[in-house]
């Protein structure tokens, strides 16, 4: 369970992310750059070697089990894929691995927002609900005029 280094308080940062900082220093007015990827305990954590390997243990058993209990949500009722979000979001607090999925994640939400945002994938996307929403209706007016008001385990030699 290695943070990407060796020395406490030290932090890794992916080369486009030094670039990122790098281009953020210039301009002013910009967003702030992002956090390097790495360990954020407390420098008090960092500066005993057992004492971060319990805290990333803590962290991993934390996130593991908050997304567990995502993964059990999605078949049954329950915000399944935001929970499973929070635990890669616990992780992300100790673990590169997980900060770079969760980068990735929401760079991907937001590409899919904004295309969802574009007037044709709209105009795309209402045209298909109300063919379906018609589809649906034909569907049940079928059973309605076929057997009424009747739920579908009670019919009887039809």
């Amino acid at each position: 369970m290695n943070t990407g280094s060796d020395e406490p308080g030290e932090v890794a940062v992916a080369a486009d992310d030094a670039d990122k900082a790098d281009k953020a220093d210039v301009t002013v007015g910009a967003e702030q750059p992002e956090q390097g990827l790495g360990s954020r305990a407390p420098a008090f954590i960092k500066a005993r070697r057992a004492l971060h390997l319990s805290w990333q243990v803590g962290i991993f058993v934390v996130g593991l089990a908050v997304v567990v209990v995502g993964i059990v949500m999605l078949p049954l009722p329950g915000p399944g894929w935001v929970v499973i979000f929070a635990g890669m979001a616990i992780w992300a607090t100790e673990f590169v691995w997980a900060q770079l999925v969760l980068r990735w994640t929401k760079r991907k939400v937001t590409e899919a927002a904004q295309k969802a945002l574009d007037p044709r994938v709209r105009r795309r996307n209402i045209t298909l609900t109300v063919i379906g929403l018609v589809i649906m209706g034909a569907l049940v007016g079928v059973y309605l005029w076929k057997f009424g008001v009747v739920l579908p385990w009670q019919i009887k030699n039809q």
